[in-house]
């Protein structure tokens, strides 16, 4: 006996049935890789004014503007005073999140800069590159939770990712990588730290210490969301 299938009353053949029926999963499926990775936040200063902070970003300390240099835009934080700024972007979310960012600055003689991208607010994880130490370390607010080795170019544009993920119920995993800008990002991560308290709700940052006296520059800021296996 042939099955008939029926969408509001209305006889189908069956293999027109399936039809519709693959291809309803397909949408679906769609939707779900779409929400599992999706863009919540990109700025590249692109279409931003010169000598201002695009609206949208919070500055918790330091002089950020937008500059120009060879027909690019980018933030940049001024190489005085020696201290600690940072600036926040995007939405206030608590996991399942990425920051992105391409960060320059220079040494001066025996003086480094230091910078990098944060997530879940001001207390939240850090992702930053030490220079002088020749590391890669993550933090979470001060607490120091993972550090490698990492020999970083002057000068060069870096490119940084950052994430925060829920693996298992009442478990978290945050990881960072840093390449060069232009060259290929690496498939696996470089600094890796496991997580067993909530993370709270922040917003993502970017920060530095131009404690070489140099500016420090910042471009192709994103947020995204990222899958949870």
């Amino acid at each position: 006996m042939q099955r008939v299938f029926s969408v509001a009353g209305r006889a189908l053949a069956p293999s027109f049935a399936w039809g519709l029926i693959i291809g309803w999963l397909s949408v679906c499926a769609g939707f779900s890789a779409l929400a599992a990775d999706a863009l919540l936040f990109s700025q590249n200063f692109e279409k931003e004014s010169v000598g201002k902070v695009p609206d949208g970003f919070l500055v918790l300390d330091g002089a950020f503007a937008v500059k120009e240099e060879g027909g690019n835009k980018f933030l940049e934080l001024p190489g005085s005073p020696l201290d600690t700024y940072a600036v926040q972007f995007g939405p206030a979310e608590a996991e399942n999140l990425s920051v992105a960012a391409s960060i320059k600055g220079e040494g001066k003689g025996r003086r480094y800069p230091v910078f990098g991208v944060g997530l879940n607010g001001v207390a939240g994880y850090r992702l930053q590159l030490s220079a002088a130490k020749k590391a890669l370390e993550l933090y979470k607010d001060q607490a120091l939770k993972a550090t490698v080795e990492y020999e970083w170019k002057s000068g060069v544009w870096t490119s940084f990712r950052l994430q925060m993920r829920r693996v298992a119920a009442g478990a978290w995993k945050v990881e960072g990588r840093v390449w060069t800008k232009g060259g290929s990002e690496p498939s696996g991560w470089m600094i890796i730290a496991e997580e067993k308290e909530p993370p709270q709700a922040g917003r993502a940052s970017i920060f530095a210490s131009p404690f070489s006296g140099t500016p420090v520059q910042f471009d192709d800021l994103k947020v995204e969301t990222v899958e949870t296996k």
